[in-house]
């Protein structure tokens, strides 16, 4: 799984561009799945058939997103500085310095026209990104050239750092579990959402599709666990997270129980997420149609929608493991 996260960390697709990471994961995918297809909006659809038909199979959706944040060029100055706009949650904190690249290939720094007081909240209409042209005329960068934050994938021992584990380490998890799910009596839907960074459009939209009776959305969330963070329970290495409440949804119960219970019985070690800021697809996915009994399942991580989230890979394992054992046995 670490060789699988290092692949789809480096591939760069923000929001609305997720062709390149959507193909890799197509490819791992493609052997396991009973059926694959793409929806309109880009997303990934790999459908797991219940072993036997019975009447009491649920249909169950699991998200991760493809996407990744990113900024888009909104202007080309007369010395070829580009000036750009957020795709996503991209914050000032940790976008000044950061190296980026543009899906043509061209990298550049992000740079900030006056530090008078550094310390001080850095809004990215101030910043501009340098790509080394001398004009305008030579700048290799255009208005709505889309770009993401440049970060190569380490290990920490079991700590990983890298780009886009936001969500790809989502994304790992949902292609292992698939890949270990070797008979099920559900109906499980493995969905690789698009747009999630924007408002998990994707997600709304395979949802509205899929008609599901179960949601899951399995993503990363901030922790409450380094120096002066927000006061939150998650931490690194405590195993995954059941939600219970985040910005855009109230997790149902009946989906909780189910996630602590197996749990619980599997001794999987898991914790109780209550998410301050920030929402998932999920979000979406509950409010599809006449509405969806709907969870998340989170990886802890730190330093979210930076150039280099951190996760550790002892949680990631025990997120298969646990979806996997929610679904291999018949649901509620």
């Amino acid at each position: 799984m670490k060789q699988l996260l290092k692949t789809l960390t480096e591939i760069f697709a923000p929001s609305g561009y997720e062709d390149a990471v959507r193909e890799v994961i197509l490819k791992e995918v493609k052997p396991l799945a009973d059926e694959i297809r793409v929806d309109a909006l880009g997303n990934l659809i790999a459908r797991k058939k219940p072993t036997m038909e019975s009447k009491s199979a649920k249909r169950i959706m699991l998200a991760a997103h493809m996407d990744e944040i990113g900024v888009i060029a909104s202007h080309v100055d007369e010395k070829g500085f580009v000036r750009f706009t957020n795709v996503g949650g991209t914050f000032g904190r940790y976008t000044l310095g950061a190296r980026v690249r543009f899906l043509n290939g061209v990298t550049g720094v992000v740079g900030y026209d006056r530090l008078e007081q550094i310390d001080n909240w850095l809004p990215i209409n101030k910043m501009f990104i340098d790509v080394g042209a001398t004009s305008r005329d030579d700048c290799p960068v255009k208005v709505g050239d889309i770009a993401a934050f440049e970060r190569s994938f380490i290990e920490m021992d079991d700590r990983l750092v890298a780009k886009s584990l936001d969500d790809r380490a989502g994304v790992a998890v949902l292609i292992e579990t698939l890949r270990g799910l070797k008979s099920t009596p559900n109906d499980v839907y493995f969905v690789f959402t698009t747009q999630e960074e924007v408002g998990s459009r994707g997600a709304g939209s395979a949802a509205f599709g899929i008609e599901p009776e179960i949601g899951i959305a399995v993503d990363v969330t901030p922790t409450g666990d380094t120096p002066v963070s927000i006061k939150m329970a998650m931490e690194l290495g405590k195993g995954p997270c059941v939600k219970f409440r985040d910005v855009g949804m109230i997790a149902d119960p009946r989906v909780v129980d189910w996630m602590i219970q197996t749990a619980e019985k599997a001794k999987i070690p898991c914790q109780r997420e209550v998410l301050l800021v920030g929402s998932t697809d999920a979000r979406e996915i509950q409010i599809s149609r006449a509405g969806v009994m709907t969870g998340a399942l989170s990886i802890p991580a730190r330093y979210v929608h930076s150039a280099s989230e951190m996760v550790d890979f002892n949680d990631m394992k025990n997120t298969v493991k646990l979806l996997t054992a929610m679904l291999k046995n018949p649901v509620l």
